[in-house]
Parts: structure tokens; C-alpha cells; sequence
């Protein structure tokens, strides 16, 4: 798959990353280094011991990953996420996490699937 390939298979903005940072093998450098960011995990973990501040940072540095990178879809749902967390909105939560945890998913099986 190619990188353009990857960004229209995770809901990306392809043009605007290219853009950005003007170099497609500059992008793809960062790209690839996103699945060693720990930030899902240390979300996953903090949330079910429920270190609602650790969970807050967590998401709240993904989504900035994310807009960085140009995953748009990742980004609109961290940053759904990120604000319930910010407000202490604590309860009904599981259907965003797993949207989150979803293109989270999409994002790192199409990166792996990159040529």
C-alpha cells in the first residue's frame, strides 16, 4: 500500500500532511514511528485503574499526534474523547473509547500494511 493509499484507508488528509511537511519521505519517517507511541496503552491501563488524570494526558497526547500526523478520523474521535475527560464526564464512556480504540486500530493495521 502506499502512503496515500494509507491515509485514505484511516480517514487522513493525505494533501494537507504532504503539505505540512512538504517531503513524502518525511512523512512516512514519522509515520512509521506512530505504532512505538505508547499513548493507547498507557490510556488502556490508567483507564481501567481508573487514573482518570493519566487517561486524560494519555488521550489528550494522542489526539495531538494525530491532528500532527494528518489521521484526521483518529483525531475527531481522541478529541471527543479527550474533552468528556477533560469536563470529569467519567460515566457511558465505553462506545467512544472503542470508537477510539477502532481507528486507533485502523491506523496501525494500515501502517504495517505501508510498502
Amino acid at each position: 500500500m502506499t502512503l496515500q493509499e494509507c491515509y485514505v484507508k484511516i480517514g487522513g488528509d493525505y494533501n494537507d500532511i504532504l503539505h505540512r511537511f512538504m517531503n513524502e519521505n518525511m512523512v512516512r519517517k514519522f509515520v512509521l514511528k506512530f505504532p512505538q507511541d505508547n499513548n493507547m496503552a498507557l490510556f488502556e491501563e490508567s483507564w481501567a485503574k481508573k487514573d482518570y488524570e493519566t487517561a486524560f494526558r494519555a488521550m489528550h497526547t494522542l489526539k495531538g499526534v494525530a491532528v500532527n500526523l494528518g489521521f484526521t478520523a483518529l483525531y475527531n474521535v481522541s478529541s471527543t474523547l479527550t474533552e468528556k475527560l477533560r469536563s470529569q464526564e467519567y460515566d457511558n464512556l465505553d462506545g467512544l473509547i472503542a470508537d477510539v480504540k477502532k481507528q486507533y486500530d485502523i491506523v496501525i493495521e494500515a501502517i504495517a500494511a505501508l510498502d
